[in-house]
């Protein structure tokens, strides 16, 4: 990070705990656009995860004493974005978790002539919010199923299915996609 307080982290998170506004203003314009990327792989919608981050901002500022020190600050103000996001999701109440695992048959795809140019933000807007959240609780945030469960009160078994399920479905329409691609160059 790049300060104009002598480059010192101690003395920079020191001046956001005083709630410098010169300080505030620089980690918001060094952060906004990872939150808001880090939002937008929870939440679709754009003006919904501008919305979530503004309030992880107000929560980072607020609650800036409870950082300890320990481990990275800038991880620290990540999670409170992920919880923020989180909770946005949770208060819709439109997440439905299924405890079941069922065998689906995918198509037999040939993977010979497969481009890899894709955009994973747009696979992952096409999936459903609770596909979503342990996708990237658990690729992303590297957080174990059994943290997942907690995070989100559901049982372990679904948090793996889950995740299971959401890699089926980003396989398919990854799929879907390079097929499409491949029809309209023929």
């Amino acid at each position: 990070m790049k300060l104009l307080f002598n480059n010192k982290k101690d003395d920079f998170l020191s001046r956001l705990k005083r709630e410098d506004p010169a300080a505030q203003k620089i980690f918001y314009d060094q952060s906004i656009k990872k939150f808001l990327s880090v939002a937008k792989s929870y939440v679709s919608d754009l003006y919904q995860a501008e919305d979530c981050v503004i309030k992880a901002f107000c929560k980072i500022f607020k609650h800036i004493e409870s950082f300890r020190g320990e481990g990275n600050f800038e991880g620290w103000a990540r999670k409170i974005v992920v919880n923020e996001c989180l909770n946005f999701i949770k208060s819709r109440k439109t997440v439905f978790y299924l405890d079941d695992v069922h065998a689906s048959v995918l198509e037999d795809l040939h993977e010979e002539a497969i481009d890899f140019d894709f955009n994973a933000q747009e696979l992952l807007d096409q999936l459903p919010d609770a596909y979503r959240m342990v996708f990237n609780l658990y690729v992303i945030e590297e957080y174990s199923h059994q943290e997942i469960a907690d995070t989100l009160n559901i049982s372990l078994a679904v948090s793996k299915t889950q995740l299971f399920r959401a890699k089926e479905k980003l396989r398919k329409i990854y799929f879907q996609q390079q097929k499409k691609l491949k029809n309209e160059h023929v």
